[in-house]
């Protein structure tokens, strides 16, 4: 199998796992991500607009690394 298939499917365990922790421990949804400062909030009567840029930008540089370090086999 090609190192592009293999990563593939490590990412998409990697989903499954996710998904399934969130759906199943509800204590872990409770961490600061998405309510960070920096995170973008209008509300204005009954619409509601929500932009998570702080925690877009922290979870780039924690995927960057993890892709950075397994990529350097």
């Amino acid at each position: 199998m090609s190192e592009f298939g293999r990563m593939l499917i490590i990412i998409g365990v990697l989903f499954i796992v996710m998904g399934l922790v969130v759906a199943y421990l509800p204590q872990i949804t409770k961490l600061p991500f998405g309510k960070l400062p920096g995170d973008i909030v209008i509300k204005r009567g009954n619409f509601t607009f929500y932009f998570p840029l702080a925690t877009s930008i922290i979870l780039s540089i924690i995927l960057t690394v993890i892709f950075y370090l397994l990529g350097r086999r």
